[in-house]
């Protein structure tokens, strides 16, 4: 107990001097330690913030460039669909009577189909053309909207689907304006997929039932060409030499190729 006694005031005495050399070494390491420590992770914030600044431009840049490829493919879309259009306009000769009645194909089908059911839009005329919709289509709004069908079967080339459907709206419509449009390209399509028997009867049915509508002529001229085809060559010429006089005003493009197959086919001898 004596002995304990003497260290006790020695230990408190020591506590008075303050902390030793070692222990002040050890601490200021500590702290410094800890300061390091410090500055690297506020270095690594900071480099953390700036990296998602960085992944945040590039995602905007991104989400742009993603903006801009959607609004290019939607203008190829929009290019390709045109040109596919016209091309089956070009191939079933849509373009033939265009100086006339302008009856070329209407390539903006879906504008067109948003406008078939309204009295005062416009819409598809008897000639394939933007027109106005006469007084009374507005309670025809299904069979607009089924010639629009149609046409947009034949812009994609569906040609058996496209026949089919221009030859029902002309059998339930026959009064609407577009019946003697449906007849036409009932009878071209059947010309281009040679069934030549088949575009003669609707050519024919045409200008029998519509014989003042603005593609009568190139009906007419197509009626010849059919019936030549069938090796009716007398009823094809005579069909083709009275284009002029039942239809003077019809377009020079018609005349002119209603005068070649005439020359190649009518002149020749056997």
């Amino acid at each position: 107990m004596h002995a304990a006694g003497r260290d006790a005031p020695a230990i408190q005495v020591a506590s008075l001097f303050g902390e030793s050399d070692d222990e002040k070494a050890a601490r200021l390491q500590h702290e410094s330690d800890q300061d390091a420590q410090l500055r690297d992770l506020k270095q690594r914030v900071q480099d953390l913030e700036q990296s998602l600044q960085q992944v945040t431009g590039q995602n905007e840049q991104l989400s742009h460039r993603i903006q801009e490829l959607a609004d290019r493919i939607d203008r190829q879309q929009k290019d390709f669909d045109y040109k596919l259009c016209a091309l089956a306009a070009q191939q079933l000769g849509a373009g033939t009577a265009a100086d006339q009645s302008g009856g070329g194909l209407p390539c903006d089908t879906g504008a067109a189909m948003s406008t078939l059911a309204t009295p005062s839009s416009p819409t598809l005329g008897s000639g394939g053309t933007l027109g106005t919709l006469p007084q009374g289509a507005a309670n025809q709004p299904s069979a607009r909207s089924q010639f629009a069908d149609a046409m947009n079967m034949l812009a994609k080339a569906q040609y058996d689907a496209a026949r089919a459907a221009f030859r029902s709206f002309a059998d339930a419509n026959p009064q609407d304006e577009l019946a003697p449009q449906a007849l036409y390209w009932v009878g071209d399509i059947a010309f281009v997929q040679k069934d030549y028997a088949g575009a003669a009867q609707a050519f024919a049915e045409e200008i029998k039932k519509y014989p003042t509508n603005p593609r009568s002529a190139e009906s007419m001229l197509k009626l010849g060409q059919s019936l030549l085809a069938l090796g009716q060559k007398k009823e094809g010429c005579l069909t083709l030499g009275a284009i002029k006089s039942k239809y003077p005003k019809a377009s020079s493009q018609v005349l002119s190729q209603a005068a070649s197959a005439r020359a190649a086919a009518c002149t020749k001898r056997n």
